[in-house]
């Protein structure tokens, strides 16, 4: 992998993870359209990918560090009564919504993990994907809600719709904004708790990497180029956040048709490209 690429994927990674567009599927449809020639096997693309994770996650903590600051406080119960239950209220939402995704991840790794090799099915799971913030629109509660109103229900449900993106070309962000919408949380109070429980699952699948790791023979100068990519990944994922908030927050109708519309055309270009003309 060249110094270039590298860059190019750290951007593609920080700009998709937080996009309702798939990194994973980008990241498997992308090298074979372009035929890069990256081998996701080599020994130093385990430390490069989980570099980039820590990037996204890092950006997302820099993002909101005011709402893990208060969660933080409030689960040690400092601060006033008020903040505190409100603090561990959320905290627990959080925990509610991550659940589902880990207990599936674990049950069906296997089971999903041959979709990695096989891009023209990805291609397929982004036009899904499209159908999927689509439908959310079209079905979304009547409600207007702020991410204040999140019940363990709603939470529960978000946490469900996660699970879905765990096949690659299905977005996180995108199911779990999707969810929100059908629990009747605006766009802006959906995309925010999408955002804050993507942090523990990016975190999570970052350390369940780093066994896999310490077996590697990384090559030298790996980890550097590696630590660079990182930074570009957290500064994009950073202005990624920055830039959805507010396009949520003034497009609250209709906000996720334009993403459904580029998976339509980005799926179904690289279908055609990988079927007939590869």
């Amino acid at each position: 992998m060249t110094s270039l690429q590298s860059i190019l994927i750290a951007i593609l990674q920080g700009a998709t993870e937080l996009f309702p567009v798939s990194s994973l599927g980008h990241a498997v449809v992308v090298p074979a359209v372009l035929k890069s020639g990256i081998d996701q096997n080599a020994p130093e693309f385990l430390p490069f990918l989980v570099m980039l994770h820590v990037g996204t996650a890092a950006a997302l903590l820099a993002y909101f560090w005011r709402d893990w600051w208060a969660l933080a406080t409030g689960v040690l119960g400092i601060g006033d009564k008020f903040d505190v239950s409100e603090a561990r209220r959320v905290f627990l939402l959080v925990v509610i919504a991550t659940i589902p995704a880990v207990i599936v991840g674990f049950a069906l790794e296997k089971m999903l993990k041959h979709l990695f090799g096989a891009p023209l099915y990805v291609a397929g799971f982004l036009i899904l994907n499209g159908f999927v913030l689509l439908i959310g629109e079209f079905l979304r509660g009547k409600g207007n809600s702020p991410v204040s109103s999140l019940t363990k229900l709603d939470a529960l449900v978000i946490g469900i719709f996660q699970c879905l993106a765990l096949v690659p070309g299905i977005s996180r962000s995108g199911s779990t904004i999707v969810g929100g919408l059908l629990r009747g949380i605006d766009h802006e109070g959906s995309a925010h708790f999408s955002f804050l429980i993507a942090t523990p699952i990016i975190i999570g699948a970052t350390v369940l990497e780093v066994p896999k790791l310490l077996h590697e023979q990384v090559p030298h100068g790996v980890f550097a180029m590696s630590a660079i990519a990182a930074a570009v990944a957290g500064v994009t994922a950073f202005l990624s956040t920055w830039f959805l908030m507010r396009y949520f927050k003034n497009q609250d109708s209709w906000a996720l048709t334009p993403f459904a519309i580029y998976c339509f055309v980005a799926g179904g270009a690289a279908i055609g490209y990988l079927k007939f003309a590869v």
